[in-house]
């Protein structure tokens, strides 16, 4: 069991260390994790083995947590590639997307004083996923054309996803606050 803590979360979940993966296959393996490992099995054990057992269990919960989510999967594929650190505060350089972000947000800041203010939310969610699910599908492709190393465009679509992901969260906010007023 203990050389189960030094494996990458691939390794841990038994799945090929690339960005697409099968999410029944994850959440399968995730159940079947858990319940090796779950506190009732070593209740009877000695007290460094239900250590053992908790610290699996938050390596298993934290690997599926990181498996199961494109941007946070993507970043670790890039660090397991040797990309110690990306920078989430990095600017984007392209022109285009510049301007979607601004965009975006003034449409956020326009929720408020729009006449139907839910209507206007929706729609700006409804961007925001397009463009969240787009930069996922461009991850996926760059990861697939290059499954070894470290795709060029990688770490700008990732700071891209993070982006989108950002934003989500201030709508939801955002949403949260609209409903009770």
């Amino acid at each position: 069991m203990s050389n189960e803590l030094t494996r990458n979360y691939f390794e841990l979940f038994a799945l090929p260390e690339q960005f697409e993966l099968d999410r029944a296959a994850l959440d399968a393996r995730y159940r079947e994790l858990q319940r090796s490992v779950h506190p009732d099995r070593f209740a009877s054990a000695g007290d460094q083995q239900r250590r053992l057992s908790m610290q699996l269990a938050a390596r298993i919960n934290e690997g599926y947590r990181v498996l199961k989510d494109p941007l946070a999967r993507g970043r670790y594929l890039l660090e397991l590639r040797g990309l110690e650190s990306i920078d989430e505060q990095a600017t984007h350089q392209d022109a285009a997307f510049l301007m979607e972000q601004m965009e975006l947000r003034e449409a956020l800041e326009a929720v408020r004083d729009s006449a139907d203010p839910f209507a206007a939310l929706n729609e700006l969610l409804a961007r925001i996923q397009a463009g969240s699910e787009a930069q996922t599908a461009r991850l996926a492709a760059l990861f697939a054309e290059q499954p070894e190393g470290v795709p060029e465009a990688a770490l700008e679509t990732l700071q891209r996803m993070q982006f989108f992901r950002k934003l989500e969260q201030e709508a939801e906010e955002l949403e949260a606050e609209l409903e009770d007023l």
